[in-house]
């Protein structure tokens, strides 16, 4: 089980998700959910899998905080960088809940329980966690992409690195939509992403125990 916004189980089901299959999966999802420990905090679907997150550590926390708030003086008045949210495409068959969001304010003044629509997100940040890392580094590099998520920011505490992903397009050979542009930092550096920077020096690696 992962404290940091990680997997505590998983469900696979086939290979990828039809409308029907990825309705099923959120119905076996909701089910699982109501039997979760206090600490989950949701879930996310990708093809044939579920993955139940639980709540996320300080050192996770400290980091999507500190991001916030400097795209919080950065960003246009008429949209809001939230940490939290779910983005879904159902017609993929994928749910995500990225550790930070940037959508426009009308969008989530909105008065629904639905998720955030990928057309409407302008940004989506994850934050590592020291387990089972591919989730964010492997899987969400193809997810985010094919949901057609213009910017992509990743950061790994566990090695201090951050990557700004853009220009979501088709892959080489046939592959999948993948970002074809990659600019890679590490903290201490300032990061450009889209139209905006990022100060990182405040940023720091997880402690040896986490």
């Amino acid at each position: 089980m992962r404290d940091d916004g990680g997997t505590d189980k998983q469900d696979r089901r086939g290979e990828g998700a039809s409308a029907v299959e990825y309705g099923r999966l959120r119905e076996i999802a909701e089910r699982l959910a109501e039997h979760a420990p206090d600490s989950f905090r949701g879930y996310e679907i990708s093809g044939d899998e579920i993955v139940m997150m639980m709540s996320a550590s300080r050192p996770h926390e400290f980091i999507a905080l500190r991001i916030r708030q400097q795209l919080d003086r950065q960003i246009p008045s008429f949209l809001v960088a939230h940490t939290g949210g779910e983005v879904e495409d159902s017609s993929l068959g994928k749910l995500r809940r990225p550790d930070l969001i940037v959508v426009p304010d009308a969008v989530f003044a909105e008065n629904t329980m639905a998720p955030f629509h990928p057309r409407d997100v302008a940004l989506v940040a994850e934050i590592v966690s020291p387990s089972n890392h591919s989730t964010d580094c492997v899987e969400k590099t193809h997810d985010y992409p094919a949901m057609g998520i213009p910017l992509y920011l990743l950061v790994d505490p566990r090695k201090g690195t951050i990557a700004a992903l853009s220009d979501p397009g088709p892959g080489l050979g046939g592959e999948g939509p993948r970002y074809r542009t990659r600019s890679d930092y590490a903290f201490g550096d300032e990061v450009a992403i889209g139209d905006w920077t990022l100060a990182t020096t405040d940023l720091r690696t997880y402690p040896e125990d986490h």
